[in-house]
């Protein structure tokens, strides 16, 4: 596990939790965080309830000695710090790993998925390349409410390998090929929450927020199927389900972020407030570039990104999407 956020921390309870045989080791930044875990058994800065159940031994900031160990490698950081956080990794250090992205996000600097980002950087044949999706999050998996995870790979047998190691009495898993379309789905259920709660924070109500999300999901069929064009169901939980968690929970990031924008915080006071990356506001601005390359009609993620990095008015650049929806 590569990341020490609320997410990593949730997984490292589910893999703990599976009863399969296997050995955890889990890389976090902060020393002073490793150094309560290892004495305490908690994660003194996100769902510091949960009790982690792991060796000891295996918990380090030495990120190559981690990776080095493994033979599933997750990335669970946020995607705007993963370069950094594999800055002294090389392509060889990764050659045999398969590589899990629990990152719902988008490198900004190079607006890769990140999938592409391994395959294109790192050399890593999108065979061994994972990605999980939910709806899920991570504070219902610290009260082991019944959830379920999408493990998608274009080796479908490697898929449900992982999947089987994340599988609980509270963790249910499915599998898919469909890489492309579940990254690119989580990243723009982001925007979408953003867009939620940017509409929450105007005081628009549940009527138009039902609408909102319907366009929403119509908006991502569009562009998933130009950017990868295979026989999908947008209506499954990867996509239609990770869409509505995001948009309407209380534990939601993006929609808190939105939500605060909306209610007119500027955009760097609402991201001091949180103290928590919102992948959503990245997302805008590099969805924004990609569909310049694909054209595809998606006026949602065009009013979040005008809001967001234009400083249009929400009032205004809400009242105009309100126009185009049906």
């Amino acid at each position: 596990m590569i990341g020490g956020g609320s997410w990593a921390t949730a997984i490292v309870k589910m893999l703990a939790d599976n009863l399969s045989e296997k050995e955890i080791f889990w890389w976090m930044r902060n020393e002073t965080a490793i150094e309560h875990i290892k004495k305490f058994k908690h994660n003194p800065h996100y769902l510091s309830s949960v009790e982690l159940k792991l060796n000891h031994d295996h918990i380090s900031s030495d990120i190559r000695s981690i990776i080095e160990s493994a033979d599933f490698v997750i990335l669970n950081v946020p995607a705007a710090f993963l370069k950094e956080t594999l800055s002294t990794i090389t392509p060889d250090d990764l050659k045999g790993k398969k590589i899990v992205s629990a990152i719902k996000g988008i490198v900004p600097e190079d607006n890769l998925i990140i999938g592409e980002f391994l395959h294109e950087k790192y050399n890593i044949p999108y065979h061994d390349i994972l990605v999980v999706s939910g709806p899920c999050h991570a504070e219902e998996v610290a009260f082991e409410k019944l959830s379920y995870l999408t493990i998608a790979c274009t080796d479908v047998e490697k898929a449900a390998a992982f999947a089987a190691l994340l599988s609980t009495r509270y963790i249910k898993t499915n599998v898919s090929d469909d890489i492309f379309g579940t990254e690119y789905a989580a990243v723009l259920k982001n925007i979408y929450a953003v867009a939620s709660g940017i509409c929450h924070g105007l005081g628009y109500g549940d009527n138009f927020q039902a609408v909102l999300i319907s366009n929403a999901i119509s908006e991502m069929k569009r562009f998933v199927d130009v950017v990868h064009p295979i026989d999908r169901d947008i209506k499954e939980s990867a996509y239609l389900g990770d869409l509505l968690v995001t948009a309407y929970s209380q534990f939601s990031r993006n929609r808190t972020f939105g939500n605060m924008v909306g209610k007119g915080y500027t955009v760097k006071s609402a991201q001091l407030e949180m103290n928590m990356v919102a992948e959503g506001y990245y997302a805008a601005k590099c969805m924004h570039i990609k569909n310049q390359e694909y054209h595809v009609d998606m006026p949602i993620c065009k009013a979040v990104h005008n809001i967001i990095y234009e400083k249009r008015s929400p009032q205004i650049e809400m009242k105009l999407l309100a126009e185009k929806l049906s």
